[in-house]
C-alpha cells in the first residue's frame, strides 16, 4: 500500500538514480492504476550506418520483394524477432 510521498527531483538523472534504489511500491498504489495505450507515439529511432556484404543485401531485398515490404522494415522485422528471442 502506497503512503510514502514522492520527492522532487531536481533533473531526471537525480530521478532515475532514486528509483534504482526504491521500490515504487512504497510510493504508489498500483492497484488503482489503469492501463492506457499511447497510439499516436512513435518510438524514437536513431540512425546507423550498417554494412552488410552485397549478397547479404540483395538476399534481403529479394526477400522483403517477396513479402512486399521495404527491405530495410523487413530488416527491423528480422531484428526484432531475433532480439526476442535472445532475451526469452
Amino acid at each position: 500500500m502506497a503512503n510514502k510521498q514522492i520527492p522532487k527531483f531536481k533533473n531526471e538523472d537525480d530521478e532515475r538514480k532514486f528509483w534504482e534504489t526504491h521500490d515504487s511500491t512504497e510510493f504508489i498504489n498500483w492497484s488503482n492504476a489503469k492501463k492506457i495505450t499511447f497510439s499516436k507515439l512513435k518510438p524514437s529511432v536513431k540512425k546507423i550506418s550498417l554494412r552488410l556484404p552485397e549478397a547479404m543485401l540483395e538476399e534481403l531485398k529479394l526477400l522483403a520483394n517477396k513479402r512486399d515490404v521495404p527491405y530495410q522494415s523487413l530488416l527491423k522485422i528480422f531484428l526484432a524477432e531475433r532480439i526476442e528471442k535472445e532475451l526469452s
